[in-house]
């Protein structure tokens, strides 16, 4: 029992040490592409960030401290609303944003092309706030609202997060005296939303499959030895006929899509066949079995 408590403890500890690490190297990154990149250009992100840029265009303050002084209320509304853990991830990761904006503030910019600008600092903003995300975190306050309001409204995150933003981003024009700098700035938040994806959940997407089909142990033998993957049978009852079936459920990765669908076809023509994305996959049961 000793044994089984201790090492409990160092894999906590170890997943600990791996979550602040990333969070503080993703909050590095979103400073790196605001200081080095965007806000030289005039070109902002969405939310308190792209509010923090314009007020520190305006007022000449340094941006570090508009990110973190207009994120404390939120840091306070994400405690009591969505938890302890979100919360202390969240100010970890905008104390770093903040200060990392401070330091790389005194450097000259990569380039002064703004579309260059929008392009790699969306990447790297991107980057940054998909590892801090991805790892229990936040670095802007209206993340934290949209949670809230979508738990009382038809609205989803997604949505209400996109109606901030392109508020946010349409006043850029207004502010830098140039329409052409909010366009830029879209530009970069569409790159950095799609590099989010990619960033919380990997390149190596996954689908979860079923498959229904009269030839299910024939099809089930076939993936497990041509295509290495494992699979679960399913009872299922067809509500209009009320016959049995065996339904094949398995999960693969994006690149292994094709292939399943050859080995069901070249089996069973009239298989019924259903793949949909799945945004996590744990457990051992996932690894690959060998091909033999």
């Amino acid at each position: 029992m000793y044994v089984g408590k201790k090492k409990h403890k160092s894999a906590s500890w170890a997943l600990l040490i791996k979550r602040v690490i990333f969070i503080i190297l993703g909050a590095t990154l979103v400073a790196f592409s605001l200081e080095m990149l965007m806000v030289p250009n005039k070109v902002i992100d969405g939310g308190v960030v792209g509010i923090s840029i314009m007020l520190s265009y305006l007022t000449n303050i340094n941006l570090g401290i508009f990110l973190f002084v207009l994120n404390l209320p939120f840091f306070v509304f994400g405690y009591k609303q969505i938890g302890k853990t979100f919360t202390i991830a969240t100010i970890l990761g905008v104390a770093v944003m903040s200060i990392g904006t401070v330091l790389f503030a005194h450097n000259q910019p990569i380039t002064n092309d703004p579309l260059l600008a929008a392009i790699f600092g969306g990447i790297i903003l991107g980057i940054g706030i998909g590892l801090v995300l991805r790892y229990g975190g936040s670095l802007d306050g209206t993340e934290i609202l949209a949670i809230w309001i979508s738990r009382r409204t038809p609205f989803s995150i997604g949505q209400i997060v996109m109606f901030f933003n392109l508020f946010i981003l349409g006043s850029a024009g207004f502010v830098f005296g140039s329409w052409d700098r909010a366009m830029y700035s879209l530009i970069a938040y569409y790159i950095a939303f799609k590099i989010i994806d990619l960033t919380v959940e990997g390149f190596d997407e996954t689908k979860a499959v079923w498959i229904i089909s009269d030839h299910h142990e024939e099809i089930s033998e076939a993936l497990l030895k041509r295509l290495g993957r494992g699979v679960t049978f399913l009872n299922g009852e067809g509500a209009y006929t009320g016959d049995l079936k065996k339904v094949i459920f398995c999960v693969v990765t994006r690149l292994e899509e094709a292939k399943l669908k050859t080995i069901v076809e070249e089996i069973d023509t009239e298989a019924f066949l259903a793949i949909g994305n799945i945004h996590d996959v744990r457990g051992k049961q996932f690894a690959k079995n060998d091909i033999h």
